[in-house]
């Protein structure tokens, strides 16, 4: 069984641990728990993970946020993994910060990630991991919120979902899609 796992966000120091990175943040976090090593190649910074008998193939893309859709099919390709064996980690203004929600599909509601993706693969339903940022901004202030770093106070919590992620990754694969939206999508997390 092969996976790939795909982190969106921006390579560059200014962009490291802002909200729109938290894609980067959570696949990091999954290959350093798994004993994997990351390694610079075609489009993306790519690691191989091996758990329970299954192969994730993971990827946070070189491209920039905003061409993303050309490392996941390159990636997808290469490695022959289906739409439905790909889990996409996006952050999401939409979702409250204490939420992480789970979807088979739909449409990119504006993440220009997830729009990239859609275009490169002619298709909107792939899973996505959404992991909400919240919306604490104001008006016409979100891409300075989005490309911000979080609040010291946000950090702890931050953290406990990333943790919750790695566990609906794992859940994902080895117990599938539905599974893994029944752990998470109801949760609110607090410390």
């Amino acid at each position: 069984m092969k996976f790939l796992l795909v982190g969106l966000g921006n390579i560059g120091n200014e962009y490291a641990h802002t909200r729109h990175n938290i894609g980067f943040d959570v696949v990091h976090a999954f290959v350093s728990k798994h004993g994997g090593v990351f390694r610079v190649d075609r489009l993306a910074y790519v690691a191989d993970v091996k758990w329970k008998g299954k192969i994730f193939v993971c990827i946070c893309p070189t491209t920039y946020m905003n061409l993303s859709g050309k490392a996941v099919k390159y990636w997808m390709e290469k490695e022959k993994i289906s739409l439905e064996n790909m889990l996409v980690i996006v952050d999401d203004v939409a979702l409250p910060l204490d939420k992480l929600r789970i979807r088979p599909g739909g449409s990119d509601a504006g993440h220009n990630g997830l729009k990239s993706i859609q275009e490169s693969l002619v298709s909107i339903e792939y899973p996505r991991l959404r992991f909400g940022i919240g919306n604490d901004y104001p008006k016409g202030m979100q891409a300075d919120f989005v490309l911000g770093k979080w609040q010291k106070e946000e950090e702890a919590l931050v953290k406990l979902k990333i943790g919750g992620c790695l566990e609906a990754i794992e859940t994902f694969a080895s117990q599938g899609l539905s599974t893994a939206m029944n752990q998470v999508n109801n949760k609110a997390y607090s410390l």
